[in-house]
């Protein structure tokens, strides 16, 4: 087995050295309102978000007929090593559209380092656009060029999957591992060699199967990493280093503590909106006004039950806190694969990084309201009211599970029509938790929900703008 592991990744090696000296990329700038993407006779065009064009990072062209037999020689001596954990490999990583796996990597890496969801949302976003970008820049070089798979070519050679519906060059998986593991390695650079490691593992796992050339896997994965280096440096520059220099108000009636959480966010640069405070809500009601007073009455005598509690709880520890970047993830990848979009890759990615763009945005323009008005919390207007758990430690208004939640409900609603009622209602239930755990007046609620909603609609509004449909 240690011989057979061993003459594989020698064989992927030499395979992968031969594919880099036919494959070559060059920068070119276009228009934004280029058509990319075919699935079959179908043309449809995709969002980039840091490429000025699909074709900007067009790859030079594949091999010639000479370069591709010798290729296909090497793919069927690949073809003679395969055994059961080759086999897993490939089972693995094909599961989904290349951007399924590398989404869990992600969030697992997130919840990992244990990372505030306004941290997470902003990584997962910077990932996702990696990953979208790559892969529309493949789809624009595919049916540039539209190499057939290398079992079209030569039918002799035995393939383990289905060929994809799409050309062979450059590889779309190649370029997701590419460009993920690039911005993974830069957020968490102790990992790098880890990342590395399962780039080598998906890549592997499309040339055993005999559906890449190693020149499709070059290709795609200088690709990749020439998009990830734009994101990084996107990155680099969009205010998530900024210090709070701000301090804490103290006139009666605003909120009261000492290290609020993320107080900068507010100055991160947004993707979809023109600024953080596009959509600020108008000022919450005053400390003493009759509407608060009312809404603190809501929260004093509501029946709370064990079915109020535990759902309270779950939004707080299950699905909030640090989690509510891994629920709805989850979620937009059980859709994407209820959507067979393991055949359009491009519209994976762009599935991914819309759900994650409305999530960091919404942090933004929810924190921006926050630091905006420093809303007192329920505990803090009555010091003998107690709440389900400890509330957390930023202003009331709006509720951040209000804006986070509904912004994603949106950009899945249109995403995914036959589910837009279950995640509208999702969204409401997350909004309600709040009140359930005595944490947020109403008013924190309506405001967070007309915010998300707005947020949401921007994105779809970005994504559109650039003649994604």
């Amino acid at each position: 087995m240690r011989h057979r592991r061993s003459t594989l990744i020698l064989l992927i090696v030499i395979a992968l050295t031969f594919g880099s000296l036919g494959t070559a990329l060059a920068l070119r700038a276009e228009p934004s309102t280029g058509s990319v993407g075919q699935m079959g006779s179908n043309v449809e065009p995709y969002t980039t978000w840091v490429l000025e064009s699909a074709s900007q990072l067009r790859v030079a062209a594949p091999p010639d007929e000479a370069a591709t037999a010798a290729e296909i020689d090497q793919l069927k001596a690949l073809a003679e090593t395969r055994d059961e954990a080759a086999l897993l490999q490939i089972e693995y990583w094909n599961a989904g559209p290349p951007s399924y796996r590398w989404n869990q990597i992600a969030v697992d890496a997130m919840l990992k380092q244990e990372l505030p969801v306004p941290i997470a949302y902003r990584h997962l976003a910077l990932v996702h656009v990696a990953i979208n970008d790559a892969t529309v820049a493949a789809w624009d070089s595919k049916y540039t060029y539209n190499r057939p798979r290398p079992s079209e070519v030569d039918a002799t050679l035995e393939t383990v999957i289905d060929n994809p519906n799409s050309p062979a060059y450059p590889s779309e998986y190649a370029a997701t591992a590419g460009a993920a593991a690039a911005m993974l390695s830069w957020l968490f650079p102790d990992d790098a060699a880890m990342y590395e490691e399962l780039v080598l593992e998906a890549t592997q796992s499309r040339l055993v199967a005999g559906v890449e050339y190693p020149s499709d896997v070059q290709a795609g994965l200088e690709l990749g990493r020439q998009v990830a280096a734009l994101v990084i440096d996107r990155g680099t520059n969009d205010g998530f280093s900024t210090q709070w220099t701000g301090t804490v108000p103290t006139e009666a009636g605003h909120w009261t503590g000492e290290n609020p959480a993320l107080p900068a966010a507010a100055q991160w640069q947004p993707w979809a909106l023109e600024s953080p405070d596009q959509f600020r809500p108008a000022p919450p009601p005053a400390y003493d006004s009759a509407q608060l007073l009312e809404e603190m009455d809501e929260l004093r005598t509501l029946e709370r039950t064990p079915v109020t509690n535990a759902n309270a709880m779950f939004w707080e520890f299950g699905a909030g806190g640090r989690r509510n970047h891994w629920f709805f993830n989850e979620e937009v990848s059980r859709m994407i694969l209820e959507a067979n979009l393991e055949s359009d890759p491009p519209a994976a990615a762009r599935a991914y990084t819309m759900l994650n763009i409305a999530g960091y945005d919404s942090i933004i323009a929810c924190w921006d309201a926050k630091y905006t008005y420093w809303a007192i919390r329920p505990f803090q207007l009555d010091p003998e009211f107690a709440p389900v758990f400890t509330t957390p430690g930023h202003p009331s208004y709006p509720s951040a599970h209000s804006c986070i939640s509904t912004a994603a409900a949106t950009v899945l609603g249109h995403l995914f029509p036959t589910d837009a009622e279950r995640v509208q209602r999702i969204a409401e239930e997350a909004g309600e938790s709040r009140i359930w755990g005595g944490i947020h007046f109403r008013s924190d609620v309506i405001a967070g929900t007309a915010l998300g909603q707005a947020v949401g609609e921007a994105v779809i509004a970005s994504a559109l703008g650039s003649g994604m449909e």
